[in-house]
């Protein structure tokens, strides 16, 4: 398991999170990471490094040390690699949206691991966009929490968590009452979150991407199914993204389109050494008029001359599911095309009500 923290100006929260983990009776995390800003940076790396105050904690409580140096410390960058050194603007404010979003798509690559996200530092908006980012590319395995420290010791320049034995600090306001770091109560609190992580298509969850991108992809696999069919072009637009066809396909996939919107039968694939006849002209026509006569008409039509056979029909099937998978990923399963019912019944349509189907302006045959 590993740890990832949003910090700003309180790198304490790395140690306080860890042994509120500790205290639940649960296992530390392996590795720690920590987006932050410049000055975070430093902050993080003078005490708990420098300083000592990560060692020292799992010195305290008898754990092994995590996989952790300045090198787990991450400044938050700008498209261009500059530091962000606060956030004060819109561009900063973006810049740290799509650095803490490919930190957590990356570091939830690996199906074999977990991360635990804890957005109990920083500015309000990192902790936003790192349970955002993690609502985007978390998995089952994964965890967000935030960490709930009394008053006393909450923010505190000397406290960094309950120690095992006695140890007085003085209070961080006009009373300097004295405190004692043992008595201090640390609670994590876990925060619920959902997960959306199948409505990215896979080029998201493979390569770097923008959090506006992100966003908007998995609100595409939320919205409505919608699909347009653009003939002249040979494409196809669902859930806003165009799906080019090669003309053998489409006409497979317009025939059945206007079957449904016809209020026809669902297709039932062809048996082995029966073709079928009627199949074979209605795809035809469907044919000609993407293709006009050129091109591989007649190649076409000499496949199809003594009916449409079993394998052509699970050809083009198979092969147009399988681009809108590739292309769509989890949002692809309104527009496969899909059996209905058990075999030897089993008929093939596609899973949209005509309202969902729009044509664009067709060739003329």
């Amino acid at each position: 398991m590993s740890l990832l923290a949003v910090t700003g100006l309180t790198p304490q929260v790395v140690t306080e999170t860890l042994y509120a983990i500790h205290q639940q009776g649960q296992m530390l995390p392996k590795q720690i990471h920590i987006l932050t800003t410049a000055e975070g940076y430093q902050r993080a790396r003078l005490t708990l490094i420098n300083d000592g105050w990560l060692a020292r904690f799992y010195r305290d409580y008898n754990q092994p040390q995590p996989d952790f140096s300045e090198r787990h410390i991450h400044i938050l960058q700008h498209a261009n690699g500059d530091a962000l050194v606060d956030i004060r603007t819109q561009a900063d404010n973006q810049a740290m949206a799509d650095s803490i979003t490919e930190w957590i798509r990356s570091l939830t690559a690996d199906p074999n691991t977990s991360l635990h996200v804890s957005i109990a530092g920083g500015r309000k908006t990192m902790g936003f966009y790192a349970g955002y980012a993690l609502s985007l590319y978390g998995r089952a395995q994964d965890r967000l929490s935030h960490v709930l420290v009394s008053a006393d010791y909450e923010s505190h320049p000397q406290f960094y968590y309950p120690t095992p034995y006695s140890q007085v600090i003085y209070g961080n306001d006009p009373t300097r009452k004295p405190l004692d770091t043992q008595n201090a109560e640390v609670m994590l609190a876990d925060i619920a979150f959902v997960r959306l992580r199948h409505g990215l298509d896979s080029a998201l969850l493979q390569g770097q991407s923008s959090f506006s991108v992100s966003v908007a992809k998995a609100q595409q696999a939320l919205d409505p199914a919608h699909l347009s069919i653009d003939l002249q072009r040979r494409r196809i637009n669902a859930q806003d993204t165009f799906i080019k066809l090669i003309p053998t396909d489409l006409a497979f996939y317009s025939w059945l389109l206007k079957r449904q919107l016809a209020a026809q039968a669902s297709l039932v694939c062809p048996c082995d050494g029966a073709p079928d006849l009627d199949y074979a002209e209605q795809y035809l026509q469907e044919y000609r008029l993407i293709n006009g006569e050129l091109g591989g008409a007649d190649r076409t039509r000499k496949a199809l001359h003594q009916g449409m056979s079993k394998a052509f029909f699970e050809q083009r099937k198979s092969r147009i599911n399988k681009i809108l998978q590739q292309t769509l990923s989890h949002a692809a399963s309104a527009y496969l095309i899909s059996a209905v019912g058990k075999r030897p019944q089993t008929r093939y349509q596609i899973m949209l009500d005509a309202q969902q189907i729009h044509y664009q302006q067709e060739n003329k045959a």
